[in-house]
């Protein structure tokens, strides 16, 4: 997937938010996880609990660090059937997750994934195919296309509504251009980043990666605490007794010019604030917003830092003045 098709990064954005898109995201992994104990191998090696939801649906989860409980990787696992799991990880981590599950057949390259978003998806995807179109958000379902066997999930990274659709390799470019006849536009990386950061979802390597937990990150929601026992437990437990040192938030800038990963957030607007020791944290995410058009971030910051705290973030030099805000920044329709 390329970073942007010829009509571009805000033209494609745009089109996500008021018609329909499509992203090749056949670089993201998956793991085949089947058998009688698929679902207490995955149980005891995921953080969120499973006995949530149940076959025919899929749950967002992550794999933890068993000695610090920081976020290997972040997961979408589609239970596909009975005995019948997809677990969906980023691509450069497939072979890592397959290695913690212990079981399962990487089928990567056997498949590709077509990721149809926006409000109208479904009207662009039925045309295509009726039966994906109908899987309802975070339903998981078996479809035939012209003979093929795939699967679609009410799945995506947009904060719009859509469909995920597993196709064969050598059925894709075939389903893919169906689509794009069907009047579904192509879309690129850039667009799916600046889709995900309004809708406040992180990005591993960025908002999720080593050293940081689904507690830091505010995604306390995605472990099954109840649950006896799943890696990273016991460190994650005890961050949860004692309170996390830093807490992931949104920052909105005044102008287009859009905070970087890596950016100094100094926490009020006094002049101490134009020296190092003003800095309280670090932008893990930004970028211009299409849609609010100004810049946005997302940032860990100390937790007790609140809603409408004045901000300053260092770009280059330039400080910009802004405030801290609540996710998502553009919220789901």
């Amino acid at each position: 997937m390329p970073l942007s098709y010829p009509a571009g990064t805000l033209a494609e954005h745009r089109a996500c938010r008021s018609g329909a898109v499509v992203f090749d995201v056949s670089h993201l992994g998956t793991v085949r996880v089947q058998g009688a104990d698929a679902f207490a191998r995955l149980q005891g090696a995921l953080s969120n609990d499973l006995g949530r939801i149940g076959p025919g649906r899929a749950q967002y989860t992550h794999l933890l660090d068993e000695a610090d409980a920081s976020v290997l990787d972040d997961i979408i696992v589609w239970w596909i059937d009975d005995e019948c799991f997809d677990v969906m990880p980023n691509a450069s981590n497939t072979a890592g997750v397959l290695a913690a599950l212990g079981t399962g057949r990487d089928t990567t390259a056997d498949r590709a994934v077509l990721a149809v978003q926006g409000p109208a998806a479904r009207a662009g995807l039925a045309s295509v195919c009726r039966d994906a179109a109908g899987v309802r958000r975070f339903a998981v379902a078996r479809f035939r296309w012209r003979g093929a066997d795939c699967v679609a999930a009410g799945t995506g990274y947009t904060g719009e509504d859509g469909v995920e659709c597993a196709v064969p390799a050598e059925q894709a470019p075939a389903f893919w251009q169906a689509l794009l006849d069907a009047g579904v536009e192509p879309a690129g990386l850039g667009a799916r980043d600046t889709l995900r950061l309004e809708a406040g979802f992180p990005l591993h390597g960025h908002e999720l990666g080593p050293g940081i937990t689904p507690l830091q990150a505010g995604l306390g929601w995605v472990v099954g605490w109840d649950k006896s026992e799943f890696r990273g437990r016991a460190p994650l437990v005890a961050e949860r007794d004692r309170g996390v040192s830093r807490l992931l938030r949104g920052v909105a800038v005044q102008g287009r010019r859009p905070p970087r990963h890596g950016a100094a957030v100094r926490v009020g607007r006094g002049p101490a604030d134009d020296d190092e020791a003003g800095a309280a944290g670090v932008v893990t995410s930004g970028n211009f917003s299409p849609t609010l058009g100004h810049g946005i971030a997302m940032a860990f910051l100390p937790p007790d830092v609140a809603d409408g705290t004045p901000v300053l973030v260092d770009a280059r030099g330039a400080l910009l003045p802004g405030r801290v805000v609540p996710l998502p920044f553009v919220p789901r329709p």
